[in-house]
C-alpha cells in the first residue's frame, strides 16, 4: 500500500485506546507505520484495538501519561485524557493531572528525543463562546471554577505549555482543536450527545433534550478529524496550530434527534431536561485555517456518518444482548 503520509516512522499515540486514538493507530498502521499506542484504559478499551493486537507493527503498553514514559519515537501523538463530561467529571482532580502532567511528560519525552509532537486539544477552550463561528485567534469565555473546568482549563493548560516548549526548546508543536467529533467505537454510555441520542433511539427511549434543544454543534465523523490530524502532523514546522479541526455544519439538537431517528429507522419521542451548567449555546468551528495550511476539510455528512454509527452501535447491542433476546 502506497504511504500517503510520508516515509515509515515510529509513532507514539497516547490515549490510543480510546474512541479517536483507535481510529487513528488503524489510519498509521495502514500508511504502513510503525505504533506504540499508550492507554492505562480508564475510558479507552482494548476491545478497541483487539483487531491490531496481532499486526506486527503494533505495539500496546499499558500506562499512566501521569507517569514519565521512556522510549524512542519519531512522532507524539498526544490524545490521553477522557473527552466526556460524564468520564472527566467522574475524577475531575485526574483529568487536570492526565491534561496538565501529560502535556509536561510528553513535552519532556520529545525534547529528549527530538520528537514531533502533537496535542490533542479541543474546542471546550473557547467555553461559552461570545464569538460565533469561532476562529483560533478567540481567547475563549470560560469558568475557571465550574464543573466543565478540570477539562477546559486542563487542555488550556496544556497548550501553554506546548507553545513554552517551543518558544523555549525549539521543541516541534502541533495543536489541534476538536470539535465534535462522533463515529464507530464511541462508549455507549460516554454521555456525548450522539452516542447519547443513538442509544436512547435503539432502546426504543425517549431522546433526552437539555433546555429547549435550539441550542447548536457541529459534528465530524471520526474518519473526516483523523485525516485532519495526520496533515496537521504532516505539515511544515513552522504550522504550529493552533487549527481548529471540525465540521463547520451546524445543527441544533432538535435536528440532530431528528436524524437519529433517520438513521435508526424509528420514530423518536423527546424528554425535555434542564439544561446543565456552563453548557455552550453555540459551537461551530471556522476551520478556514485548516483549508488553507491542510488543505482540509471534512467529506462525510452527517447523515452518512450517523448511518455507520448506528450500524455500530446496533452491532455492540445486539453482541450484548441476553440470550433470547432479538436485539434493535
Amino acid at each position: 500500500m502506497a504511504r500517503l503520509y510520508g516515509k515509515q516512522r515510529r509513532i507514539l499515540v497516547t490515549g490510543g485506546a480510546g474512541f479517536l486514538g483507535s481510529h487513528l493507530c488503524e489510519r498509521l498502521l495502514d500508511q504502513e507505520h510503525d505504533v506504540l499506542c499508550v492507554d492505562n484504559l480508564f475510558t479507552g478499551t482494548k476491545r478497541n484495538i483487539q483487531h491490531l493486537l496481532s499486526h506486527p507493527n503494533f505495539e500496546f503498553m499499558r500506562h499512566d501519561v501521569t507517569f514519565p514514559l521512556y522510549v524512542e519515537v519519531d512522532e507524539i501523538y498526544n490524545l490521553a485524557c477522557p473527552a466526556s463530561p460524564v468520564h472527566y467529571q467522574h475524577d475531575p482532580v485526574q483529568t487536570t493531572k492526565t491534561s496538565v502532567h501529560g502535556a509536561i511528560n510528553m513535552l519532556g519525552l520529545a525534547k529528549r528525543i527530538g520528537a514531533k509532537i502533537l496535542q490533542a486539544s479541543t474546542s471546550e477552550v473557547y467555553g461559552d463562546p461570545a464569538i460565533h463561528p469561532q476562529t483560533e485567534d478567540y481567547w475563549g469565555h470560560v469558568n475557571p471554577i465550574g464543573v466543565r473546568s478540570c477539562y477546559d482549563e486542563g487542555k488550556r493548560c496544556a497548550e501553554t505549555l506546548f507553545f513554552d516548549y517551543h518558544r523555549q526548546h525549539r521543541t516541534r508543536i502541533k495543536v489541534a482543536r476538536i470539535f465534535n467529533t462522533y463515529g464507530p467505537r464511541m462508549h455507549p454510555d460516554d454521555g456525548r450527545v450522539v452516542s447519547n441520542f443513538v442509544m436512547q433511539a435503539l432502546q426504543a427511549r425517549p431522546i433526552s433534550i437539555y433546555g429547549d434543544g435550539a441550542q447548536t454543534r457541529s459534528f465530524c465523523f471520526v474518519d473526516d478529524l483523523v485525516d485532519g490530524l495526520m496533515r496537521l502532523m504532516d505539515s511544515a514546522d513552522e504550522v504550529t496550530g493552533p487549527i481548529n479541526l471540525g465540521n463547520p455544519t451546524e445543527f441544533t439538537m432538535m435536528q440532530l434527534a431528528q436524524q437519529v431517528g433517520i438513521a435508526a429507522n424509528v420514530q423518536v419521542a423527546i424528554a425535555h431536561r434542564p439544561l446543565p451548567p456552563d453548557d455552550p449555546k453555540q459551537r461551530k468551528p471556522d476551520i478556514s485555517k485548516a483549508l488553507e495550511l491542510l488543505g482540509w476539510k471534512p467529506t462525510i455528512n452527517l447523515a452518512e456518518g450517523l448511518a455507520k454509527t448506528v450500524a455500530y452501535f446496533r452491532a455492540i447491542e445486539n453482541l450484548n444482548a441476553p440470550e433470547g433476546r432479538t436485539g434493535i
